[in-house]
């Protein structure tokens, strides 16, 4: 039994291979990405079982994928590759403070020829939790029917949902993304949210006011990401503030919250302590930030526990 599957796309990543602007980048280097296949490889590197739904292209690049995501141990029995669709791209501009920004290449993505018949009822019944995103509703309107049929399947089979808005308005507006998104809180159970995120949703940036509404829709678990800031959270009539973990330096920004996802997942699952969660999912993203790439500073679990000084760590 999957301990979570997720259903998102999955990009050839090109990181470059110098900070500035992109027009003055002359070296990429191949990667790979994508929001909800970060959160299967955080995961499983925390030791969770993880399934991926998709589909990636029938090409070089599809093919590379598949292999290395098999590699991370997780579940790609429903990963499928398809004939005349290109496994989509994206090229990342890095600054030197570790921000940046992502131009993306997936037109005739290879989500295009699935649907929401596509979902195998079985392969809901033997999991445990179904994470979702707002990344793959803005990559076409189809996926938000897939979605709505997944979140169906989720609730018949007593799964718990987590949802991450995941918010990419290079991919539609604001508007749109309010629209859409705010059809599914009432059916979430886990909400893992940034501030901004929220006041495009919901119309608030205070922690708290965020909780109360998320109260309001039925949402028992609530974790609003901060950044810099920490996070603060909600789960059983607690709301507990948690100081952010420094980091040494910030190498790359991107993965931070989907690491932060899979810290907080793993919690959950294992009956923690809403506070103890919390620092957990925190001291992850702060180890992510360190290393440039969407999921290679996605830690392991003992990474984390000699971060957090629960385990010494012997380097000779």
């Amino acid at each position: 039994m999957n301990d979570v599957i997720t259903i998102g796309e999955a990009m050839i990543t090109f990181n470059p291979g110098s900070t500035g602007p992109m027009k003055f980048v002359n070296t990429f280097e191949k990667r790979i990405g994508g929001a909800e296949l970060n959160l299967a490889i955080g995961c499983a590197r925390l030791g969770l079982k993880a399934g991926w739904i998709s589909r990636l292209g029938d090409d070089e690049f599809g093919k590379y994928i598949k292999t290395f995501v098999r590699g991370e141990g997780i579940d790609v029995s429903e990963v499928k590759l398809v004939h005349g669709y290109p496994t989509s791209l994206n090229f990342k501009e890095i600054m030197e403070d570790g921000s940046g920004r992502t131009f993306y290449y997936r037109d005739k993505s290879p989500l295009l020829s699935m649907g929401a018949d596509d979902l195998d009822e079985g392969y809901f019944q033997q999991a445990k939790i179904l994470h979702i995103t707002g990344v793959f509703a803005a990559v076409d309107a189809k996926n938000v029917e897939i979605l709505k049929r997944a979140i169906t399947l989720a609730k018949k089979h007593g799964l718990k949902i987590s949802f991450d808005p995941n918010i990419r308005l290079r991919l539609w507006s604001k508007e749109k993304a309010k629209q859409v998104l705010s059809e599914f809180l009432p059916h979430v159970d886990i909400l893992l949210a940034g501030q901004e995120e929220m006041d495009i949703i919901m119309g608030e940036k205070d922690p708290i006011r965020i909780i109360e509404k998320a109260k309001d829709l039925g949402i028992s678990y609530v974790a609003v990401k901060q950044g810099a800031n920490g996070a603060v959270g909600y789960h059983d009539g607690k709301v507990v503030e948690a100081a952010s973990v420094k980091a040494s330096k910030v190498a790359d920004t991107v993965g931070a919250g989907d690491g932060f996802n899979a810290g907080i997942l793993y919690g959950i699952l294992h009956n923690w302590a809403l506070d103890k969660t919390l620092e957990f999912a925190n001291t992850i993203g702060s180890m992510v930030v360190q290393v440039v790439g969407d999921n290679e500073g996605l830690p392991y679990y003992e990474d984390v526990q000699e971060q957090l000084g629960e385990k010494e760590r012997i380097e000779r």
